[in-house]
């Protein structure tokens, strides 16, 4: 039973709800609205094993970090080594590589049905880059962060190319029938995918200042450490700017649109709470504050998720 709950917190389970959720609401409340009918039986099978192959690559990544960072783990997260500890090191890596397979196959499989062959080429492309940022690319600068970025935004995106880029073949009617407004569509996956990225971008670096012990240890270049801790607290600022800039566009036009109910999530659950975020990360200066603040960004997250539910209408 130990064994079991160590690999759920080795293959980081809520995060992996955090894809789930994310995909799930972006299909049902994003995309499914936009189309004259429902999807079919069919399609949301296919969609299924989407997320299944999502679930699959992001844990093999999770597990090949766990892999490769033990000794720096146990520095800057002591309580929460899983590897050699519960599970042998052997193993993890046969599960990395099990789960990546799995990831593959399922996405092959989708592929064949939808003809959207971009999405086993970028899952591939996935599981490549996460296996090399966690040999490499996490010890350099930035490069490291932005790749996990991109691969969140990914999340969106695939479901994007699933079901935007591909009605023809999913639904097998034509497409002039269907009274899709495919640029709104187009809107809301860069909206959603943007702040995804941007987000996530944040808090990456937020952990970069929460693990500097252990990555000098270790001789990682990342942010705080090559710029400096005030540098790095500034980049951080600019995009939490950035990110609260267009949410306030975003704001503003639901507002003027007449969605007051939009305009006001946007406001209390994104906007301010980066205003707060911002205030705390000016004061912040010891690996709890960054932890805190880590937590923080996260649950911006997480609104940003749930505005599907309130914001499929708007944009």
């Amino acid at each position: 039973m130990k064994t079991l709950a160590a690999f759920f917190r080795l293959v980081r389970w809520p995060n992996l709800l955090f894809i789930i959720l994310t995909q799930l609401l972006f299909f049902y409340f994003v995309y499914s609205p936009l189309l004259s009918t429902l999807p079919s039986i069919k399609v949301q099978i296919l969609f299924f094993i989407l997320i299944l192959a999502s679930v699959c690559i992001a844990a093999a990544g999770y597990i090949i970090n766990d892999y490769f960072d033990i000794q720096i783990d146990a520095i800057n997260k002591p309580n929460k080594v899983v590897i050699n500890k519960y599970i042998k090191r052997r193993w993890a890596i046969i599960w990395h590589w099990i789960l990546s397979v799995i990831g593959i196959i399922l996405s092959l499989y989708v592929c064949s049905k939808t003809n959207a062959w971009s999405i086993l080429f970028f899952n591939v492309i996935c599981v490549i880059a996460l296996w090399f940022y966690s040999t490499t690319f996490k010890k350099k600068l930035l490069i490291g962060n932005i790749i996990i970025a991109a691969l969140t935004a990914w999340v969106i995106l695939v479901v994007y190319l699933f079901a935007g880029a591909n009605l023809i073949s999913l639904h097998g009617f034509n497409i002039n029938n269907l009274h899709f407004d495919e640029r709104r569509f187009f809107k809301f996956s860069v909206l959603y995918a943007g702040f995804a990225f941007i987000a996530t971008l944040i808090r990456e670096v937020i952990k970069d200042l929460e693990d500097m012990e252990g990555d000098r240890k270790y001789d990682c270049n990342t942010m705080p450490i090559a710029w400096g801790v005030p540098a790095t607290k500034v980049f951080v600022a600019v995009w939490v700017i950035v990110a609260i800039a267009a949410l306030s566009i975003v704001q503003l036009y639901a507002w003027q649109s007449g969605w007051w109910f939009a305009a006001l999530y946007l406001l209390s659950l994104l906007i301010f709470p980066l205003f707060y975020l911002l205030k705390k990360l000016y004061y912040a200066g010891s690996s709890n504050n960054y932890n805190e603040l880590s937590k923080i960004i996260k649950l911006i997250i997480l609104a940003g998720i749930l505005s599907m539910i309130f914001l499929k209408s708007s944009v």
